[in-house]
């Protein structure tokens, strides 16, 4: 096991592989969280290079072989973050586990190593008196993404929820292994749509890593300024969401309008209201100048002053409370053991946030920034953080807006494309740690031999069906808006 740092460049010929054995008893003493795995197949043999990250948000890597005549023991079993990750492993590659919990399909790819159609996914059940089924999707009455829930009831109150996702064979892993690396943009931005700049910086970083590119000071800040832009917007979107879930209508509609100056503010930057085409090989495409960054600090001024009055009355409002207090509750325990991230986690007081990480970027001072809320995990603390969060990112955007760094906007300086690397890069997303990761090729025809994405979804998808349990079934739509997953950024 190795101590690396994010947007590292690092040759596979000198990663030496472990025991599983050995593997398993570090991540298992030292509870390791999974960040992301990039693997691939040699014969009867899967190479995994695992991501991990440590309480003290250092990052390490491991090199496991797996050898598909043989049966592992789960990690996750004892570490349950790791669950999924096992899981995919087992439907991508044939990796087998003896004793996993959860080992069923994820996403059904034409090419899985089980043979179970999504008609046969193998559903839990619940007998007793009293016990019914009721059954959400995959198509929704709204303009929606398909996803599957299924809940096992007693009266009103759930028992369990089991949600099936995995209907979009978009196959984005394997379309960014094709083609020109530089024309992958649109791709990288339509992995989460609402996620679209962070996805490409990511994609970036990996890119520039890959051929020695360093950034320019003044685009490294313009695009700082871009993802907190993105979280914002996501941010009161989502808010507008719950308000109106709860019949908060003044909310709804407040928020919903603030969050569209918001958007707009990207669009005066790049000329798209999701930040698309704004980033580049070695920076951004789109500058800031005076005149610009005058409008963006008058403009976002005004929307901090919104978004603060926004906190202050709903979440005074004893009507407002009364709803969300207490509803679709995980606690910090249950969010450290499934290794929840972004908001969510945060709202159950996990300090987690991938910006630690992010050291090319301007967050020295982020583990200073600590909210005094006490943090309980239901819909009024992830409501709250979301809000406190969307202050935080106009605040850090205002800040940067009075100090931007001279110079130029891109580099074309580099060394010449890493062959044979194992590169990662890891960023805080709207939705939290958002992970990409490459194993770049032998030739230049083919940079990219694998390439793997990781958005939170799909890992905090498992404590929506767990907030839900012992709630009201009617809780379930307020439940899911407040953390407000991607069903792309699971169905890759």
């Amino acid at each position: 096991m190795i101590e690396v740092k994010n947007n590292q460049s690092i040759s596979i010929a000198e990663l030496q592989n472990v025991p599983y054995d050995f593997f398993m008893g570090n991540v298992v003493t030292q509870r390791f969280r999974c960040v992301g795995i990039a693997a691939r197949r040699r014969d009867d043999v899967v190479d995994a290079f695992i991501l991990m990250a440590s309480a003290s948000f250092s990052l390490y890597l491991e090199y496991v072989e797996f050898k598909l005549d043989k049966v592992y023991p789960s990690v996750g079993k004892v570490v349950p973050s790791w669950v999924n990750f096992e899981r995919e492993l087992a439907e991508n590659f044939g990796v087998e586990y003896a004793d996993n919990p959860w080992l069923k399909p994820i996403r059904f790819p034409k090419d899985a190593c089980h043979k179970l159609s999504m008609a046969e996914y193998p559903f839990f059940k619940e007998k007793g008196s009293g016990v019914h089924e009721v059954a959400v999707g995959p198509v929704h009455a709204g303009v929606i993404e398909p996803g599957h829930f299924r809940f096992m009831c007693r009266g009103e109150k759930i028992d369990h929820l089991e949600i099936q996702l995995g209907y979009q064979h978009r196959g984005i892993e394997k379309l960014m292994c094709q083609g020109k690396n530089t024309s992958k943009r649109v791709l990288a931005e339509s992995i989460t749509s609402d996620s679209a700049v962070i996805n490409s910086y990511l994609y970036f970083n990996i890119l520039e890593s890959a051929y020695g590119i360093s950034v320019p000071e003044r685009a490294a800040a313009i695009r700082t300024i871009c993802i907190e832009l993105e979280k914002a917007a996501l941010h009161l979107s989502t808010l507008s969401g719950i308000a109106n879930d709860i019949g908060y209508v003044m909310g709804a509609a407040f928020a919903g309008a603030t969050r569209t100056y918001v958007i707009n503010s990207l669009q005066s930057i790049c000329g798209n209201r999701f930040g698309r085409g704004l980033m580049t090989l070695g920076g951004v495409a789109f500058d800031i100048d005076d005149e610009l960054n005058k409008k963006l600090k008058d403009t976002l001024n005004m929307v901090h002053g919104r978004v603060v009055h926004l906190k202050n009355t709903m979440m005074e409002s004893p009507g407002v409370r009364s709803r969300l207090e207490l509803t679709g509750t995980v606690s910090k325990s249950v969010a450290e053991e499934i290794g929840l991230t972004g908001v969510a986690g945060r709202a159950s007081g996990v300090d987690v946030d991938a910006r630690y990480f992010m050291d090319n970027m301007f967050y020295e001072n982020l583990h200073n920034q600590k909210s005094a809320f006490v943090h309980k995990g239901d819909v009024f603390s992830r409501t709250y953080q979301r809000l406190e969060d969307a202050i935080a990112s106009l605040e850090f955007v205002l800040k940067m807006l009075l100090s931007m760094p001279e110079g130029e906007i891109v580099s074309s300086v580099q060394d010449g494309f890493k062959n044979d690397s194992l590169i990662f890069s890891v960023g805080e997303g709207p939705r939290g740690e958002t992970v990409h990761m490459a194993l770049t090729g032998s030739h230049a025809d083919k940079p990219f031999a694998v390439y793997k994405l990781k958005d939170p979804s799909f890992i905090n998808w498992f404590a929506l069906a767990l907030s839900v349990r012992n709630n009201q079934i009617s809780d379930f739509p307020l439940c899911n808006k407040s953390f407000d997953l991607s069903y792309s950024g699971n169905d890759l």
